[in-house]
């Protein structure tokens, strides 16, 4: 596998991740160097994780995680992006604001894991193409993480004129991203 179709699998990855950056950042929960850092880490994190498990399960595993892999990823961004809508036009303080956070905790953790679920199966797909993984994965998992920090950058600017209407945009952008998953998936 080449320099350049990595690169071309890996931004194609990452694009999902980047999209939910930018509305996080949009919406003003990722207004800091720490909380960029993380979201943006754990991006990139779970973009290296994901091809490398995928990768490890082989082809044992591919048919049977093909047949729900797409529900799993439209569960997960439905449910975050419903709990930022919620919070979009909710009136409620900051303080649940903070809770709703999609750059900390259990939120961080589901959103990475729905943003690389095609990572997965990328990595499925090499195990099959006998390709070692280590390289592969590492660019991915970068790529991801420049990405998304790229996107951080551009969502603060956009967020400081927005205002709260952005959590309501990044809230949908989620339930459309696990729809486009779910659909293509399906058809």
């Amino acid at each position: 596998m080449s320099f350049f179709e990595i690169v071309v699998i890996a931004c194609g990855l990452a694009m999902d991740a980047a999209a939910v950056s930018l509305a996080a950042a949009a919406a003003g929960f990722v207004q800091d160097v720490r909380s960029s850092c993380r979201l943006a880490f754990h991006f990139g994190l779970f973009q290296f994780l994901m091809p490398v498990l995928g990768w490890l399960a082989g082809v044992n595993f591919a048919a049977s995680f093909a047949t729900f892999d797409h529900w799993i990823a439209f569960g997960l961004l439905t449910f975050v992006g419903g709990r930022m809508l919620w919070n979009g036009f909710s009136q409620e303080q900051e303080e649940e604001s903070i809770a709703n956070d999609p750059s900390r905790g259990l939120t961080l953790v589901l959103l990475s894991l729905a943003t690389s679920i095609d990572a997965l199966a990328i990595g499925l797909s090499l195990s099959m193409l006998e390709v070692t993984i280590w390289y592969p994965a590492a660019m991915i998992g970068i790529i991801t993480a420049l990405l998304s920090a790229l996107a951080i950058m551009i969502g603060k600017k956009v967020g400081t004129k927005a205002g709260k209407r952005m959590e309501i945009f990044g809230g949908v952008i989620l339930v459309v991203i696990g729809t486009r998953i779910l659909i293509t998936h399906l058809l």
